[in-house]
């Protein structure tokens, strides 16, 4: 940990800014490395405070030739897309909720649709056919599930809930205080009868959820908005706890069976490499939908899930959600914020897209990553139509199917070369903002060079980003560690050998000692049940460990037998939100070398 060898570190990290005209210089230099029309574009809309047309800006890669030229213009129009500090002639919440409005409405409409659905005019021909396939595979995929696998995957989210406050949603802090339910779910585990299961599932956790005031019954979710980008906010659905809990527990369960199929929702890999397949052979197509999570209507899920899955689901959600202060009952099935979403969402996107290739007896591969769809080239049209039918909007911007310029999960190709693009979302403020930024522009050269040193181009604007910190605070890491100091190769690093502990005279080496300025999370000491609950719990989640929950369970009965909730924890739990800066060594086995500046 920090040490007085790195007093002098902390104390100029903490003080250091960089003034506004300097952070506005750092955009021109970026642009100015491009050194295209479109960058020169991008600059002079900046600059002049043009903010509105900057946000405005679109791109399209069928306009391009060279793919150089490509590569410059793309990364300078999306430099800045995702940046705070734009200025613009609307309000970035108005936005959202209008957005928000919109979907909703188009939700109603499909549930309107699946009401009378033989009366439809868009339940005709090949989607009748489709429609029946994407319910068979999903059955298919989905199978049965038991109670015990219900129980066994809970866990909290990392966020608020409707009752505890984002700095204070330690999941410490939940397992002491969150008593909110909304009453389906209550009754989901109470069975009608008013005592819940959860004293007989979670022994230690149920017996001091009654008597922390369980239950609260929540009418539903609190809508908020979060940024997105430099044009709109985005809303999601602050949940109550309990219901969150098993809400992700409900997300886990569709993930297991998705990775049988070989959708992996902990990866992207997948989307990734076989978009950059499709951007050499042109075959597949990358498909991106306009709010899909808001676009989830109650009736679509009713009509594709088997009946068992869906009254589980339904049972879970907030069927009630309150937008800028007043109660509305939802249209749509779910939306971000629900612990559920994510993998369901992903389910019927990936069932639909295997129905559509299978229908048209094609070859190609199909994948799926929320809304992040990947299809036959041929299969696209066809697929479309369904998820229209769905009431899901594909999204044209950011969806391709023709020429060889694929994106998908991060992921930007063309014809195989990676044009993957930086983004700066605020204002260069302080010495962690110019690590960032800083190795941004490194991890760039180095792409662009394909991996073979970094393009000299934007050497000036990193050796500017170096030497604009405190002497004091230009530590130097190797890539892999995150923005903790300025990435850089071995040679210029010079760091402190680590030699193997029991042969200290020995040539062996083992390492490197690096030091790097990490924001570590402000804790304090608890003495209460809560933190018993979250290291109980973490047991089941622990790579070395065999325990299954009924020995959790059993553990638990000990405890509680025992009455060690009366007795001191002695230990820590952290403040969300609440950081300090600490400068910290740590080992590193390898080095990776970028090569030089060419």
């Amino acid at each position: 940990m920090s040490s007085k060898k790195y007093s002098r570190t902390l104390h100029d990290a903490r003080r250091f800014r960089v003034t506004p005209r300097m952070s506005e210089d750092l955009v021109i230099d970026f642009l100015e490395s491009l050194d295209c029309p479109r960058a020169l574009t991008v600059a002079m809309l900046y600059r002049h405070g043009e903010h509105q047309q900057l946000a405005e800006l679109e791109f399209n890669p069928d306009l391009y030739r060279d793919v150089w030229a490509m590569r410059d213009a793309y990364a300078a129009t999306l430099f800045l897309s995702k940046f705070e500090d734009l200025k613009l002639d609307k309000d970035l919440d108005e936005a959202a909720y209008e957005k928000f409005e919109k979907f909703e409405l188009l939700c109603k409409q499909t549930n309107h649709r699946f009401m009378d659905l033989a009366n439809d005019p868009l339940y005709r021909g090949v989607i009748v056919e489709l429609h029946g396939a994407v319910q068979r595979k999903i059955a298919k995929i989905l199978g049965d599930f038991s109670p015990d696998e219900f129980f066994d995957f809970g866990r909290w989210g990392p966020g608020a809930t409707t009752l505890i406050k984002g700095r204070s949603a330690s999941s410490t802090n939940k397992f002491l205080r969150e008593v909110g339910i909304t009453r389906d779910l209550f009754d989901l585990l109470s069975n009608g009868k008013g005592v819940t299961y959860l004293t007989e599932v979670y022994p230690l956790w149920g017996y001091h959820l009654l008597e922390a005031g369980f239950p609260n019954f929540q009418v539903g979710c609190k809508v908020i908005t979060v940024p997105k980008n430099a044009k709109t906010n985005r809303v999601i659905a602050v949940e109550p706890g309990i219901n969150l809990w098993f809400q992700l527990s409900a997300g886990a369960m569709i993930e297991r069976r998705l990775l049988r199929w070989g959708i992996d929702l902990s990866k992207q890999e997948r989307n990734q490499q076989l978009a950059k397949e499709a951007s050499v052979t042109g075959l597949l197509a990358t498909v991106d939908f306009s709010s899909a999570s808001d676009s989830i209507a109650k009736g679509l899920v009713e009509e594709l899930l088997p009946k068992r899955w869906y009254l589980l689901l339904d049972s879970l959600r907030s069927h009630f959600g309150k937008v800028r202060g007043g109660w509305r009952k939802w249209n749509k099935f779910s939306s971000m914020g629900n612990g559920f979403t994510f993998p369901l969402e992903t389910l019927i996107f990936y069932a639909a897209a295997l129905v559509c290739k299978e229908y048209l007896q094609i070859e190609g591969s199909v994948s799926a990553y929320g809304d992040d769809v990947i299809v036959p080239s041929a299969a696209y049209d066809l697929f479309s139509r369904l998820c229209e039918f769905y009431g899901f909007k594909v999204n044209p911007d950011k969806s391709f199917y023709q020429g060889f310029f694929r994106e998908s999960c991060g992921a930007h190709w063309y014809r195989g070369i990676d044009l993957k693009p930086i983004y700066l979302k605020e204002n260069v403020r302080t010495v962690q903002a110019c690590y960032k930024l800083a190795n941004s522009v490194l991890e760039l050269s180095h792409r662009r060079n394909n991996r073979f040193g970094c393009d000299i181009r934007f050497k000036r604007l990193h050796d500017r980003l170096t030497h604009l910190v405190p002497k004091s605070t230009q530590l130097l890491v190797p890539s892999g560690f995150g923005d903790c100091g300025f990435v850089c190769n071995f040679d210029l690093a010079v760091p402190t050998i680590q030699r193997a502990k029991d042969r200290p005279a020995s040539k062996w080496v083992e390492g490197y000692f690096v030091a790097g300025l990490f924001d570590v999370a402000k804790s304090h000491e608890v003495d209460h049940i809560g933190l018993h609950l979250t290291r109980l719990w973490g047991l089941r989640d622990s790579d070395d460990s065999q325990t299954s929950r009924a020995d959790v369970r059993d553990f638990a009965i000990s405890i509680s037998m025992r009455k060690l909730r009366d007795k001191p924890l002695a230990n820590t739990d952290v403040y969300r939100g609440q950081t300090k800066k600490r400068v910290i060594r740590f080992l590193v086995r390898q080095w990776p070398d970028l090569g030089p500046w060419l």
